[in-house]
């Protein structure tokens, strides 16, 4: 498995895991619950590890694809300009996730502020994260490119 394979694997990480978390997280505000707290901030912190993985990867597998005809150069260069601003917000989040997960070991007044906002990162990480995926699909996934489609149907109209 080389670095493209990782690249492709990965990505789903920090997309779902956001999510996830914030749902979590959701979840342990509705019933303020410390262990639920605890729990999203782990699962937002291994979605930033899977976003930090995803970006490392990233350039293997624009090497891999950028000589495969048909493939845009513009594409590309949306996805990686929209995968640096994820990874940011991927960062950010990890850092005030590890920042509540010590806010509560030490038993912080303001563990259940700290926990809103990062709710609020979650998903703001989401939409980023999601984002990014999308515009990586588009390289490859025809049938989201709504310009590859246009391509392919006068193609087709051609040949016939």
């Amino acid at each position: 498995m080389d670095q493209t394979h990782i690249h492709l694997l990965i990505t789903h990480l920090p997309i779902f895991g956001s999510i996830l978390g914030a749902i979590v997280l959701a979840y342990g505000l509705a019933k303020r619950n410390q262990q639920t707290f605890n729990a999203a901030y782990l699962v937002l912190i291994i979605s930033s590890i899977g976003a930090f993985i995803a970006n490392q990867t990233g350039e293997a597998a624009e090497e891999t694809v950028e000589h495969i005809q048909g493939i845009s150069k513009d594409l590309i260069h949306e996805h990686e300009e929209s995968a640096e601003i994820a990874l940011i917000a991927a960062v950010i989040l990890a850092v005030i996730s590890i920042l509540a997960l010590f806010a509560a070991y030490r038993n912080w007044p303001y563990s259940n502020t700290l926990a809103w906002i990062i709710l609020v990162v979650s998903l703001a990480t989401f939409g980023f994260v999601a984002r990014t995926g999308y515009l990586g699909g588009k390289i490859r996934h025809s049938e989201i490119n709504s310009n590859a489609a246009i391509q392919e149907n006068t193609v087709d109209q051609e040949d016939e």
